[in-house]
């Protein structure tokens, strides 16, 4: 299975319809779909798929065809992420409208286009589940561990402040906690 950690656009053209596309974290879904919806009020759908893992690993899938036909454009985006065995992740394409219809094997064809095209744009990672971590850590060393957790790449952090030390709680996957743990020893 495989994943991605940042944004990825692509945009195509069918018919003089424009489709753009977005790859993201699944994590960072639903604030995005209202930010594209901010962003492009004049545009005719904004379809998205995604697929996620609930809390026992099964994987969760959902799609919406904002209107379009059923079946055309929410559909082939979500079989382009099974075929590429994405998980935690969303793809969102915006459509304009370009004034030729396409017919419900068109915009089959396009929809899936526009998703493949944004999953080889992508930097996919290999996906690695979230593991959580906890540990205390004296004041003085707190700069380090900020330092340490950067250079890991690890943005899911809760801190307790307690009398004399501060309780960290990290989540991130497996290889990134390995490398924290290498580092604080």
């Amino acid at each position: 299975m495989y994943s991605v950690n940042s944004i990825f656009q692509t945009k195509i053209e069918v018919k003089r319809s424009k489709f753009i596309s977005f790859l993201l974290p699944y994590n960072q879904f639903k604030e995005y779909l209202a930010q594209l919806k901010e962003e492009h009020p004049k545009a005719s759908h904004i379809i998205y798929a995604y697929r996620c893992l609930n809390e026992f690993s099964q994987v969760i899938e959902n799609s919406s065809d904002d209107g379009e036909p059923k079946g055309a454009a929410a559909t082939p985006t979500l079989n382009q992420m099974r075929g590429s065995e994405l998980i935690e992740s969303a793809i969102l394409t915006v459509r304009y409208f370009g004034g030729t219809k396409l017919g419900v094997g068109g915009m089959v064809r396009a929809y899936s286009s526009s998703a493949k095209a944004v999953i080889e744009a992508a930097d996919i990672l290999p996906f690695e589940p979230m593991e959580e971590y906890s540990f205390n850590a004296p004041y003085n060393q707190q700069r380090q561990i900020e330092y340490h957790l950067k250079n890991c790449d690890i943005q899911t952090v809760r801190r307790e402040f307690q009398t004399d030390n501060i309780t960290w709680h990290i989540a991130a996957g497996s290889s990134k906690l390995s490398k924290l743990k290498q580092l604080l020893v």
